[in-house]
């Protein structure tokens, strides 16, 4: 048996604090947690509850370097939020000029599933949970 019990988080470096802030925040709706200002490193941390007790860590650097490519670069692919329906998530992030790629079918699983990107350009997925 694992001793892993789970993600406690994830951590986004983001390239405008103040707009990823808000597209997390008020688009997304998730929840602050703590806020705090690293004058040593001229960055911000922002720990944002999920509702399933995981967290979301945003990080403001200065000058950060570009993701490569999308969506294959090596490392982390996509983020995905489970949903009980796409279609309220779409609209509200169609409502703040957020665009959403057709939904899909999983061929595995048979969920629902669609792409969109925060600020930054990194794909996060909304999967549809039954």
């Amino acid at each position: 048996m694992t001793p892993l019990l789970g993600i406690h988080h994830v951590a986004l470096i983001c390239a405008d604090y103040d707009r990823s802030r808000d597209f997390y925040v008020r688009i997304l709706g998730l929840t602050v947690k703590a806020e705090h200002h690293r004058a040593a490193r001229a960055s911000w941390k922002l720990d944002l509850a999920l509702p399933d007790g995981g967290q979301l860590e945003l990080f403001s650097f200065p000058a950060p370097p570009p993701r490569p490519s999308r969506p294959e670069a090596q490392g982390l692919r996509h983020l995905a939020f489970r949903v009980k329906a796409l279609e309220p998530m779409i609209e509200r992030l169609a409502a703040e000029g957020v665009a959403c790629e057709p939904i899909r079918t999983d061929e595995y699983t048979g969920q629902r599933f669609t792409f969109f990107a925060d600020p930054d350009g990194l794909p996060l997925e909304l999967y549809e949970v039954n």
